[in-house]
Parts: C-alpha cells; sequence; structure tokens
C-alpha cells in the first residue's frame, strides 16, 4: 500500500514538472513568435524598438535604463509581478492606456502564464 502510495507522488511529481517545462517551452516559444519582433530577451543584446526584457519580472515599471518609455509608462508605479503582467498581456491598451505598446494582447490564460514563466525565467539567478 505504501509503495503503491509513493508510486503515485513520484508520477503525479513528475507530470507536474513535466508541465511545469511544457509551459516554459510554451512560454519560450511564445515569445519568439509574438515579443522578439521588438523584445530582446538577452541582455547583452541591449534594446530594440521595445524594451530589452530581461529581469522584466521585479523591475519597476517603465525603467529599463536606457529606453525612451511612453509617458503612460514612465509615469506608472509598481513593479512588474505576475498579476501585472498577466493584466497587460491580456490587453495592453486597457491594462495601461497611452501605452505605445502595439500589440493588442494574447487572450489565452495558459498562454499568458507559459509567456510569464518564461519571462520569469530570464531574471538574474542570484
Amino acid at each position: 500500500m505504501i509503495r503503491a502510495v509513493l508510486l503515485f507522488a513520484a508520477l503525479f511529481a513528475a507530470a507536474s514538472q513535466a508541465q511545469a517545462e511544457a509551459s516554459l517551452e510554451r512560454g519560450q516559444t511564445l515569445f519568439q513568435t509574438k515579443c522578439a519582433i521588438c523584445h530582446n530577451s538577452d541582455a547583452a543584446a541591449g534594446h530594440a524598438v521595445g524594451p530589452n526584457l530581461q529581469g522584466v519580472v521585479g523591475r519597476k515599471i517603465g525603467s529599463a535604463e536606457g529606453f525612451a518609455y511612453s509617458a503612460a509608462m514612465s509615469g506608472s508605479a509598481g513593479s512588474w509581478s505576475a498579476e501585472g503582467l498577466d493584466a497587460f498581456l491580456t490587453s495592453p491598451a486597457t491594462a495601461l492606456p497611452g501605452t505605445t505598446m502595439p500589440f493588442s494582447g494574447l487572450k489565452k490564460a495558459e498562454d499568458r502564464q507559459s509567456l510569464i514563466l518564461f519571462l520569469q525565467s530570464l531574471s538574474p539567478k542570484e
């Protein structure tokens, strides 16, 4: 009986890990197809049309050094959290009126969560 419970727990943990990896993989694909046309994700690459997104999660909104943000973005308070990114990625113009980001948003919650997971993976490791 104990062996069956342990086996179930191990299988559940493996499935959870696989799901997380699939989400991260999906997030990277979404970044490449939806974001990389305007944003870089490698710190060495600098800014493009949009700001470099290396370390965006936890960063003060509108604060990437050397990037000229819209007044709406640079005047925003707070830092980019998973929840804030979810709202912004749903509809940038609704979440932050006046943003100059020409992106209509990601309608599927699972796509947003996968992209956020990928963005979190870009944060500098301490």
